[in-house]
Formats: C-alpha cells, structure tokens, sequence
C-alpha cells in the first residue's frame, strides 16, 4: 500500500470539489491560508478566462485537521464552486431534473468530449466535460499545498517559470545546476502576469495572446518546474514503477493540456556526445559527492542524486476556443461547428502553478514511502539519521 494515497471528486460545474489525503503524518501545523495562497496563484495569469471572475477559491477541512496540526487520520478538503447556483438544475444528482438542459452533442477536437462519450456511453458529452475539466486541478493544487507544507519541513522547495508562449520566448532557462538561479527566477516569475522570469520575453507573450485573442484563438507554451534540496535517493532503480523521473513525468502529463515532459536538459542531450552531456562525479570533503552540472535534471537510474529536480514541460494551445473548429454531431452525424465552453486564451501560467503542486505531490509521497513515520518527529528522526549517512558515506 502506498505510502500516501489520494482521491479526489467533483465536476466543473457541479457543487464543490473534494479529495482525501491518507497518509500524511500527525502534527503538521496547516492551516487553510497556507493552501488559499497556491489557490490564488493557480488563478492569477494573463490570458485566463471569465470563470476566474466567478471564482475565488478557498479551502475548508472536513477531517484530518484539528486546531491547526494534522491528526494522522484521512484529511478531506472541500472548495465550493461559487458558480453552483447556475447549474443547480443542470447538474443535479435528481432524476426529476432530467432535461433540466439541452444536452451537448458537439464535441471538441483536441479535448475528451468524444472518446469519453463513446467509453461510457454516453450521448450527451456534458458527462464527460464536467470532470475532464481543468477545473478539476484546483483540488490538484490544494493537495500540493498540503504536501508543500510537508516537504518544506526536510527544507525541500518547489517552485516554477514559464519561458514560452506560443513561439515566444526561450527554449530553456539553462539554469540546471544552481539551486540559488532557480530560486531566483521563480521569483521573478512571480510578478509577472504571464510568470515569466525574463522581462522583455514577458512583455512578448502579452502580445502575443492579446493577438490570439482578437482572432478567438489558444495559445500553449513551455515552463519549467524544480525543486531544490532533495535528498539523494527518493525513488528506486529496481522496478520501472518505482523510479522518480517516471513518477514525475506521470504526475506532470497528467494535467489537461500538456503533450511533453523532458528532465534537465532532456531532448538537447540526445544531439550531444556522451562526453559533453553526463554530470561528472566529484568529492569534496566538506560536503561529500557533488556534481558540476546538471543535465539529467537531479535524476539518474529512477532516483533522485542530490542535484535540483528539473522538468519542462509542453502544453498545447487549449482545445475550447472561440474561432470554432470543425467537428460532428454525436447523434446526427452532420458536420458542425464544435461547441464553446467558457475558456481561457492561454493558461500557461496556471499551468506552471499546477506542476508545481504536482511534483511537491509526488515528492511528498516518496519522502514518506523512504521515511515513514507516524509523526512528524519520527518521520523528521529517521529523515536526519539518512542524512547523517549520506554525509558520512
């Protein structure tokens, strides 16, 4: 059984989303301001659409949590959808609201309305749009607060960038190796509505989408995500579902929209001879085996080595868009125009925000499959021991 386990519900218009978090050890100090700050965030960014004027999303324990320290026990956390009271009939669990709306037969290319429809056999594709929904990540991201909180108490931060939109931009922010670099341009990241560190860049992408806007269309992009300080050997070499780049990349392809997920300097290194690409091994007493570069993204065999953990990832332009795009009728089978549901332009940066929680998610679950613990002293006890090792190894 793992270590940490995680389930969560709701659809995009209905009346909240939930999750339960098993697993988390006693005395975390948590509270909902700690998890509303990453809420914020994920709905912060140009480009974003009219449901982030609807919603402003908070958290509200249920279970778990008792005057500001986790229990131990399964942790349930709730956020209202603020839009409920206009899909109350719509999304209703009540037979007798049956028909309360016209059902949607248009899907979208690019998005799970139709695969989904022909899965679970259903002939009105709102069935499968409600959960497929990005919405659904705000829950994602309420999670990777919590897990956030968790792993900063082994001085692990996670944190992220976005370098690209819509052809605009770098390739890569090359800062691989420095913990401090990377550190650096998240912040910088922060203060800009498109998160993105590079000033002048940023001031292109804003262009660009008010372009994309004006022609009703979507635009993707790349960001990358880190974290700094982890500790070598999360994950394992000796079974594929246990490594942690393989973890990573899951946890990472599984937010809507994104097509790619490379580490460190992932596809450049297959244009480059071995002998520029591998991160040479050095020894220094003071702080033991240290690596000079970092093209591997703090990753080697399915474990992490001590180096930052670096992802990039790609996310494609998002499938709802006002210039419509050609698709058929589920029933009829007449060609039509695919249906428009309220969308963003370009989300990019709630995007990065996303990554973020996910990784912090994932971490949170090999820092406690590698430590255990009930609590947090002991799990804290057996994280230090480990490091004395390491140290001394």
């Amino acid at each position: 059984m793992p270590h940490l386990r995680i389930l969560s519900g709701g659809e995009s218009h209905g009346k909240a989303l939930v999750a339960i978090v098993e697993g988390m050890p006693s005395n975390l100090s948590i509270e909902a301001e700690d998890i509303n700050l990453d809420l914020k965030r994920r709905q912060l960014g140009y480009g974003r659409g009219g449901r982030m004027k609807i919603e402003s999303d908070s958290v509200e324990f249920l279970s778990g949590v008792r005057w500001g320290k986790t229990l131990g026990s399964p942790i349930t956390l709730k956020i209202d959808n603020r839009d409920w009271k206009n899909w109350v009939a719509g999304m209703s669990a009540e037979p007798l609201q049956n028909g309360g709306i016209a059902a949607v037969t248009r899907p979208r290319p690019g998005h799970a309305d139709l695969c989904g429809a022909i899965k679970y056999g259903f002939k009105d594709v709102r069935n499968v749009l409600e959960r497929s929904s990005a919405r659904e990540t705000a829950m994602r991201v309420a999670v990777g607060a919590l897990c956030k909180k968790f792993i900063g108490q082994f001085g692990i931060k996670t944190g992220s960038f976005v370098i690209n939109i819509g052809g605009v931009g770098k390739r890569s922010s090359e800062a691989y190796n420095d913990p401090g670099a990377l550190e650096r341009l998240h912040q910088r990241a922060e203060g800009s509505e498109v998160r993105c560190p590079y000033q002048e860049d940023g001031q292109r992408m804003v262009s660009a989408i008010q372009v994309a806007t004006e022609r009703g269309d979507t635009l993707g992009g790349i960001f990358e995500v880190f974290a700094v300080n982890v500790p070598v050997g999360l994950g394992s070499h000796v079974q594929w579902d246990r490594k942690i780049d393989g973890l990573l990349a899951q946890a990472v392809m599984t937010i809507q929209a994104v097509k790619g997920v490379e580490t460190g300097s992932g596809f450049d290194m297959a244009l480059h001879p071995g002998s520029d690409v591998m991160d040479e091994i050095y020894y220094e007493k003071s702080s033991g085996f240290v690596r000079k570069t970092n093209n591997c993204g703090g990753i080697e065999g399915g474990m992490s080595n001590g180096m930052p953990i670096l992802i990039r990832a790609a996310m494609k332009p998002i499938p709802t868009q006002r210039r419509a795009l050609k698709s058929v009728d589920i029933e009829t089978k007449i060609p039509i125009e695919a249906t428009y549901e309220r969308s963003d332009v370009c989300a990019v940066p709630a995007c990065s925000v996303i990554a973020e929680a996910v990784m912090a998610t994932t971490i949170a679950g090999l820092l406690l499959t590698k430590f255990g613990g009930d609590t947090m002293d002991e799990t804290i006890g057996n994280f230090k021991k480990y490091m004395e090792y390491v140290r001394d190894f």
